[in-house]
């Protein structure tokens, strides 16, 4: 590198990142991008040879590989070739498109739904195109970071409210000008933390203050409610988020995002939001996946049970061990560390015994609250969750963090 670039601030942090990124591969502290080269009945994988279970996957129930989804996958590439014609607006709706939104207004039972390309280009488009410059929007502070760039990118003005804390997002809305637009936007399942938002007060609160509610279901869908529908089935809530959004690729095993809400929030979205405008349709093949697998969730009902009752086993087997999993009250299940240096610690044990589950350590959490982030599936079975809580439990020991 010359002086020259040396002395640049953009080459400065790209420096910096891969020091300590290849500080952490000397130390032997490096797990992510880690290359999966089979998939063994959801709850187990291959990697670098070896058979590992899985604790880091989002596919709550269990659907990555189902055959159902598998065919109509193939169907669909037989039908229509291996991508689109280019974006949404002109050429690139195809059926199957149509089909999934509105498969997808019928699970969310809205009116209407639009698809994008990712969860990430969701958040960030939506929250831009509702909300701009004069209007108010109001976050959770352990939002996705998706949603955090969506509010910073409106030019509105950004008002984050302490977690899950509805006094504090009242006061907030109390001290805004009330004939201001007002959005307020939160994740339904914390991705880090996995509580679940206050959806009966937050509501409340929309109502009181004439706010727009916008929920992130990324980890709420086919986990909470007794079919998988959502944070208002969990809460017997219906109609009460105006903007429900949601992604293609987690618990529903594609790719991609949506939102789902009334037919002129929906039209509006359609004709205004750049991401659908500028954007390439969504291949048919991870379209055609998509809308087969909410089909297969109402059919399938047996595997929201066994996610809710492998979860329930996870959390209290490993409180019961002696660690804090936080607030957690769902299939993400954090195992605190503290440190960073624990958080790794506890993952090189972990792997060497066959479990493959992931750290996650500051800026992603904030310094002094790392951890293994490890979140529980459908497709495990009872002995499975034995032995990985007592592998955890003993890399606890060895580092000091139980008894």
């Amino acid at each position: 590198m010359d002086v020259k670039t040396a002395n640049d601030a953009v080459a400065r942090r790209i420096a910096a990142m891969v020091e300590r990124i290849e500080g952490m591969q000397r130390r032997n502290e490096y797990f992510y991008n880690l290359p999966v080269t089979e998939l063994r009945g959801g709850s187990k994988v291959v990697v670098n040879g070896r058979e590992m279970g899985m604790y880091a996957s989002y596919s709550y129930l269990g659907l990555v590989g189902h055959p159902r989804i598998n065919k109509a996958a193939q169907e669909a590439i037989d039908r229509y070739g291996t991508g689109t014609h280019g974006v949404r607006t002109l050429a690139g709706t195809l059926a199957i498109h149509k089909e999934l939104e509105e498969t997808i207004a019928d699970f969310k039972r809205a009116e209407a739904a639009i698809t994008y390309t990712s969860g990430y280009v969701t958040n960030l488009t939506v929250v831009s195109t509702l909300v701009g410059r004069g209007d108010y929007v109001f976050s959770d502070k352990l939002n996705h970071a998706s949603i955090v760039d969506g509010c910073l990118m409106s030019g509105a003005k950004f008002r984050r409210f302490r977690h899950n804390d509805m006094d504090a997002l009242e006061r907030m809305l109390a001290d805004t000008p009330a004939d201001a637009a007002k959005l307020v936007v939160a994740d339904a399942v914390f991705s880090m933390d996995g509580d679940i938002i206050d959806l009966p007060r937050m509501a409340a609160l929309c109502k009181k203050y004439n706010a727009w509610l916008m929920l992130d279901e990324a980890h709420s869908v086919g986990v909470l409610g007794k079919t998988g529908r959502g944070i208002e089935e969990h809460f017997d809530m219906w109609g009460a988020v105006d903007i429900k959004m949601g992604t293609l690729s987690k618990t529903i095993p594609s790719v991609g995002g949506y939102v789902a809400g009334d037919k002129a929030l929906i039209k509006f979205l359609r004709h205004a939001s750049r991401a659908y405008i500028f954007s390439a349709a969504l291949p048919p093949a991870q379209a055609a996946a998509a809308n087969e697998a909410f089909k297969v969730i109402l059919d399938e009902p047996w595997r929201i049970e066994k996610l809710n009752a492998n979860a329930r086993q996870f959390i209290d087997g490993l409180k019961a061990r002696g660690f804090d999993t936080m607030q957690t009250e769902t299939a993400i299940v954090p195992v605190l560390c503290g440190d960073d240096e624990t958080a790794f610690a506890l993952t090189r044990y972990a792997h060497e015994k066959g479990l493959f589950v992931l750290p996650v350590v500051s800026p992603a959490v904030p310094v002094g609250l790392a951890r293994l982030r490890a979140t529980v599936l459908a497709s495990h079975e009872p002995d499975d969750i034995e032995y990985a809580m007592d592998v955890i439990a003993e890399a606890g020991r060895q580092v000091g963090l139980i008894d």
